[in-house]
């Protein structure tokens, strides 16, 4: 029967248990299909490891909470607390490779233009990588990443559905990817033909000012998936997807903590019943006591 610490301890591993189930689950399906968004398969392996682990290690401190048993408890504490630094680790990590680089606002425009010299360290090395870049610009023109900017706009006087105005799509919030990949920077000064569509205007030499101009491609498995402007983008959407399982995990992190201290005192109350001795009683005794006894 339980009681005191460990009652207290097996219900929170229960609970904590219960949370590792859709953690695992989630991250199961996401590496289980192409991301289409960022096309970054490995960020879905750190909540992989955190419900694994998750789920493991709140089975040992459920049962080293029910049985008593004083070697899997502190099996459970040992493991625990390196759990406990490595997901302070992740922490710390995400937010540091996610310090710098932010949408770039741009005037007459709704959405944020994306450069890759606003961003720094290990994170853009790590998709600038030649190869890299070409697995996740492959993933985005099998995903149709820019399928989803063709937008159809009703005419006030007909009543028809026509392709929408210049100043509709610049009054669009467009996301990271849409922003980066699927039309040229604005720098360029490329005129409007459609969403994926533009034509160089011959009366603004711009072209030699961004390399990414001349990287823009109409044709539609091409576009702009090798400008770095897209390869910002990409790093644009890692950065939210990170800060979002950093956050995510924060919560977790609190969690284990008073789970941890759960599991120390459950420990010291195991190894009292193990020892024959007395809870809640004093057991130190004065080699000398007083004189006088109240």
């Amino acid at each position: 029967m339980l009681r005191g610490g460990t009652s207290v301890l097996g219900i929170i591993n229960f609970i904590t248990f219960l949370i590792s189930i859709p953690i695992l689950g989630g991250g199961i399906w996401l590496a289980s299909r192409a991301n289409s968004t960022d096309c970054i398969r490995f960020l879905q392996w750190p909540i992989i490891v955190v419900g694994l682990v998750l789920m493991v290690i709140s089975l040992m401190g459920f049962a080293g909470a029910c049985y008593r048993q004083t070697w899997l408890l502190r099996l459970y504490l040992f493991a625990m607390f390196f759990v406990v630094l490595a997901l302070l680790f992740f922490i710390v990590f995400a937010f540091a490779v996610t310090d710098r680089g932010d949408g770039q606002v741009v005037m007459n425009r709704r959405f944020p233009e994306y450069q890759l010299s606003d961003y720094s360290g290990w994170l853009r090395d790590r998709v600038a990588d030649p190869e890299y870049w070409a697995t996740i610009s492959a993933c985005l023109r099998d995903g149709h990443a820019c399928a989803g900017m063709r937008r159809l706009a009703r005419d006030p006087n007909t009543g028809m559905l026509v392709p929408e105005t210049p100043a509709m799509f610049y009054g669009r919030n467009l996301s990271p990817i849409q922003s980066g990949c699927c039309k040229p920077p604005t720098s360029c000064a490329f005129t409007y033909m459609n969403e994926t569509y533009w034509t160089q205007n011959p009366g603004v030499p711009t072209v030699m000012n961004d390399p990414d101009c001349s990287r823009w491609s109409n044709d539609q498995q091409m576009l702009c998936f090798q400008c770095d402007s897209c390869k910002a983008g990409v790093l644009a959407g890692i950065k939210k997807s990170w800060r979002k399982v950093a956050i995510l995990n924060i919560v977790v992190l609190i969690i284990l903590v008073i789970v941890y201290v759960a599991g120390c005192a459950a420990f010291r109350n195991a190894k009292r019943i193990e020892n024959d001795e007395p809870i809640g009683m004093a057991r130190m005794t004065k080699s000398h006591p007083s004189r006088f006894q109240f």
